[in-house]
């Protein structure tokens, strides 16, 4: 079924008056339902039984009607009050079907309506027309000549009547909030929109709270979603759920602004029915807005008391066979049925919020006795169901059961959906046994076991010399809870718990210890002859010792990979661990700060793997310049050059198509590592090559380096390698005979300390930080050569040999 904002609807029926009173409906907008008309009162009575017209949703075969117009004391204008009903588009109602009232009239036979619903009768309209004398044969003769006209005009009054209802209750609920609790517009909207099937600008609740209740109200007659094939109320009831009426009408074919072909046929019909207006009368719609006993009538335009006088076009509702409303429960939740005010959440009839058709509604419970028990429930548009009236005394119930829904719709008793329904008892709440400890410096989560967990009012936790404080949590099953407890910035101890029931004179109390974090233990790992030992895990920070068998460690270095904790520990006697030997077993106990232990088996590992440097050597990648910097000894590695290096397999230790060697500056802030693919060749199982280029360190790597053999992801010991140095470029030294100065010029001087003309350094001169330029004054050399102290390696001295003159 396809839904349109009620605005498509009203705007037909303005063309549709515009058409009648005037002429063929203009491209103007449309006048609103706004004015207040004449009012009826109208009753049903069915096997006996009376009831005020709103509460009667559709009438059927038999009803017996009376109706009466509400006229002022002082009514200057005399009208007639006509009835007929129809039986289809292409079927005449007989003439004794067609009757009329006198309301100036005294006497009830005269001034009242009192009719019986015929059989085959489907609808039934009125008019209330000024009294000019021949009217009623004016009418009759209209309303035979062409049926098929008010059949289509009644359905559609109808509709838009139920339409306007709905809106205002929408505005009614709006006003409400706006005047007693505007703060509450942004969460009481939302659920008036859903309710109530009326279009939400969610915009508006993103202003200023005083702005955002006539922001909601703006362009009303465009809010109300509709089903434009509902021809009956019936029809209303069964439709298109509120849900996908709100998605459609996002859609451009339903959106407002755009009609839809419905609204092409109700202008044709209006187009049709104007051919009837005469001198005498034209035709005004009025939606009729059922309250209680009387029957309001609205209209769009001011009806006229001059020739061609209005008359009032009124639809009561269908004559058809009544359909309850297709209630069904919006949350699988529990109610709890001893709080004020508790909500039997439904969705499903938006008109159970707009009309009196559903009435004398309860909740059928049956008690601890076995007794049935009605407890009566209001609808609220702004709750999303039916509100409890008074709440019920727990110690009548069990904590769990069930109640349903019922009540009466028009003339006819009916059932609706079953809830879940729950009663606090004295039970005290207790930990569930699948609760996991709490633990400080985290938040927690906190299962408790207890009877109706629907009934909680309120839960309270108090720290160690803290005041108490609200905890939120939400209801987990049946008959469990989980509070949430906050305990970032808490100290071990016990935290304090109250668990409040609605209804309840006392708060069941829980006392729970909670633990600092416990340290996680994954992996100790000592291997033959260290006597250092490496704990890895989570929150090792707790760890304040470790026993090995009799052997005591202290904790060392914590450092934290990811979430992983490496704690080494040095052992106190180390000569003593070094005797441990490859596959021996021991017990270890790691001691936590809150004194509690935890014990490991542990296995002594093989020992780790070991190199001894044999030889290295330097090849510079491309020629030296003519002014070279020439390094002193072979630990220095300029970033120009590649090494060779060769190492020696520790005694006992052979190398494997797996192994590597690790190349690391001293903060192993760059490293390489050197594998069977990359630089690493073995020239037997003892010896192997290495070669490695510093540019794979990357362009700022500089300073020591260190290496270390690397096996099955087993770490050696750290070995020195070399300095690395990274080179200016010398381009020319230029001196004036007898001068005590020479001009250096060159590139990437900034990486020189200092320059001198001895190895003494105590004629030189340094190079600022920092510095930018491409030359600088030194000191004259004494003979052919300077000195160089480099950034990279300030404790070394570097040569430039200069040229011969």
């Amino acid at each position: 079924m396809i839904c349109q904002p009620v605005h498509a609807v009203y705007a037909a029926f303005a063309a549709f008056a515009a058409l009648l009173s005037v002429s063929a409906a203009g491209a103007a907008d449309p006048a609103p339902f706004d004015l207040a008309g004449p009012g009826l009162s109208v009753s049903v009575t069915r096997r006996g039984e009376s009831l005020s017209i709103g509460r009667v949703p559709a009438l059927a075969a038999g009803d017996v009607l009376e109706i009466e117009a509400d006229l002022p004391a002082d009514q200057s204008v005399r009208y007639l009050l006509v009835s007929a009903f129809l039986r289809g588009a292409t079927n005449p109602p007989p003439k004794k079907w067609i009757a009329s009232a006198q309301t100036w009239k005294r006497k009830d036979k005269d001034r009242i309506l009192k009719l019986t619903v015929p059989e085959d009768a489907r609808q039934l309209v009125l008019f209330l027309v000024p009294d000019t004398g021949g009217d009623f044969g004016t009418i009759s003769d209209v309303v035979r000549g062409k049926p098929g006209e008010f059949v289509r005009v009644t359905q559609i009054l109808g509709q838009a009547s139920l339409d306007r209802a709905r809106l205002n209750a929408f505005v009614a609920g709006i006003r409400t909030q706006e005047n007693s609790h505007p703060e509450y517009l942004k969460t009481v909207a939302p659920v008036l929109s859903s309710s109530l099937a009326v279009k939400l600008n969610a915009d508006c609740l993103a202003k200023l709270v005083e702005s955002q209740a006539a922001c909601l109200l703006e362009n009303r007659e465009a809010l109300v979603l509709v089903d434009v094939h509902s021809n009956s109320l019936t029809e209303t009831i069964v439709g298109t759920p509120a849900d996908l009426a709100f998605q459609i009408s996002a859609t451009r074919e339903a959106g407002y602004g755009f009609y839809s072909p419905y609204i092409g046929v109700v202008r044709d019909v209006a187009r049709i029915f104007g051919a009837f207006n005469n001198p005498e009368f034209t035709y005004l719609p009025a939606l009729g807005i059922q309250n209680g006993t009387a029957m309001s009538l609205l209209l769009n335009a001011a009806p006229s008391f001059r020739k061609p006088k209005s008359v009032l076009v009124v639809a009561m509702p269908a004559i058809e066979k009544d359909v309850p409303p297709p209630l069904r429960a919006a949350s699988d939740s529990a109610v709890c049925a001893a709080r004020a005010g508790a909500v039997f959440r439904v969705e499903g009839a938006p008109l159970i919020y707009a009309t009196d058709y559903a009435h004398d509604m309860t909740v059928r419970l049956t008690t601890k006795d076995g007794r049935t028990m009605d407890a009566p429930v209001a609808p609220r548009a702004d709750k999303g169901g039916y509100v409890l009236v008074s709440p019920l005394r727990a110690a009548d119930f069990a904590p769990s059961t069930s109640g349903r829904l019922q009540g009466v719709w028009g003339f006819n008793r009916f059932d609706g959906p079953e809830f879940s329904v729950q009663f606090p008892q004295d039970a005290a709440w207790q930990v569930d046994h699948i609760a996991p400890r709490l633990i400080v410096g985290r938040d927690n989560m906190l299962p408790l076991k207890g009877a109706a967990p629907a009934c909680v009012e309120s839960i309270t936790m108090q720290l160690p010399g803290r005041p108490s404080q609200p905890v939120k949590w939400q209801v987990s099953g049946p008959d469990s809870i989980a509070i949430d407890v906050p305990l970032t910035d808490a100290r071990a101890g016990d935290v304090q718990f109250a668990v409040k029931a609605f209804g309840a004179s006392q708060a069941t109390m829980l006392t729970i210890r909670a633990y600092a974090e416990a340290s996680r233990i994954d992996n100790l790992r000592l291997h033959a002859g260290d006597d250092e030992a490496v704990l890895t895990g989570l929150r090792l920070d707790e760890i304040t010792g470790l026993m090995l068998d009799d052997l005591a460690f202290r904790p060392g270095e914590l450092s934290r990979e990811g979430d992983v904790d490496t704690l080494r520990f040095r052992a106190d006697t180390p000569d003593k661990v070094r005797l441990l030997g490859q596959g021996h077993n021991a017990r270890a106990r790691v001691t936590l700060k809150d004194g509690r232990s935890i014990g490991l088996p542990v296995t002594i590992t093989a020992p780790r793997p070991a190199v001894t440097l044999i030889t290295k050597s330097i090849d510079y990648k491309e020629p030296l310049p003519a002014l070279a910097i020439h390094l002193e000894g072979q630990d220095m590695l300029p970033d120009t050059a590649r090494m060779t290096m060769s190492v020696r397999a520790a005694e006992g230790m052979r190398f494997g198509a797996q192994d590597s060697l690790e190349i690391a500056t001293i903060d192993e802030g760059a490293h390489v590592r050197l594998s069977a693919s990359n630089g690493l060749r073995l020239e037997s199982p003892q010896i192997a090559i290495a070669s490695f280029d510093p540019a794979a360190l990357g362009s700022s790597a500089f300073g020591p380096l260190r290496f270390r053999r690397v096996q099955a992801g087993v770490a050696g010991d750290w070995q020195p390698l070399a300095t690395l140095v990274r080179l200016p470029a010398v381009q020319s030294v230029s001196c004036d005979p007898g001068a005590k100065t020479c001009r250096l010029t060159g590139k990437n001087l900034f990486l020189i300390d200092s320059v001198a003309d001895d190895r003494t350094f105590d004629r030189s001169v340094a190079v600022p930080s920092g510095f930018t330029g491409n030359a600088i004054d030194v000191p004259a050399p004494q003979g052919r050569t300077l000195y160089l102290k480099l950034r990279d390696a300030p404790g070394a001295v570097q040569e430039v040999v200069l040229p011969a003159a």
